[in-house]
């Protein structure tokens, strides 16, 4: 019979320790909660769903008025009323291929420099295709926006005639009298045939009026 029981005396001191205490989980703290004030939840309420801004600036493109067709007894007055009232009187020199005008009084330097191209033109009209009637109405409209908006220096494209039944430059001949008389000459302070690059004799250069 074995006396020596050493496993005994461990079992003692295991037993004189103390039970450990259980081990409490530490609770998660809570998410806090928004510290917005009134005024910012307010502002947060009324932006929901809110589309973002563009910020690209989008400028519009300019738009002319639709032309109005004139008869030509409306036109009769006008030219008669500038002629009675002697307004818009002008200095017209021009050849068989070549037309130029300009308002009686006006610094010829000025004529000189439009008739050199020394202008940039700000926009440009091209009566290709048109009728008389149609490029009448067209003209008038093309100028009476361009003098709105404060352009000065515009080419109007009238063509040589070629293509014509008798190969005359009827367009040529009419331009030369709607901006000379009436409404329109009243806002035209000159005009030239064009320079080569931009259309020759089959154009002019027309100056506004302030």
């Amino acid at each position: 019979m074995f006396t020596n029981t050493p496993f005994r005396m461990l079992q003692q001191k295991k037993n004189a320790i103390p039970a450990a205490s259980p081990v409490m989980p530490v609770p998660e703290a809570p998410a806090p909660e928004s510290a917005g004030s009134p005024d910012e939840e307010a502002l947060r309420a009324m932006m929901d769903g809110a589309a973002p801004i563009d910020h690209r600036l989008v400028r519009p493109e300019p738009q002319i008025a639709e032309p109005r067709i004139v008869d030509d007894q409306e036109w009769v007055i006008q030219e008669l009323d500038d002629l009675v009232n002697g307004r818009t009187v002008f200095d017209i020199a021009d050849t068989d291929e070549y037309i130029e005008a300009s308002v009686q009084g006006l610094d010829q330097r000025i004529v000189k420099k439009l008739r050199r191209g020394d202008y940039s033109f700000q926009s440009h009209l091209d009566l290709h295709g048109f009728t008389r009637v149609e490029a009448r109405a067209r003209v008038a409209a093309f100028i009476d926006d361009a003098h709105r908006r404060g352009l000065r220096c515009v080419l109007i494209v009238h063509g040589r005639g070629l293509g014509s039944k008798d190969h005359m430059p009827v367009l040529k001949e009419k331009l030369r009298a709607w901006l000379t008389r009436g409404a329109l000459g009243r806002k035209v302070l000159a005009f030239t045939s064009a320079r080569p690059y931009d259309g020759g004799t089959g154009a002019v250069y027309v100056l506004l009026r302030g």
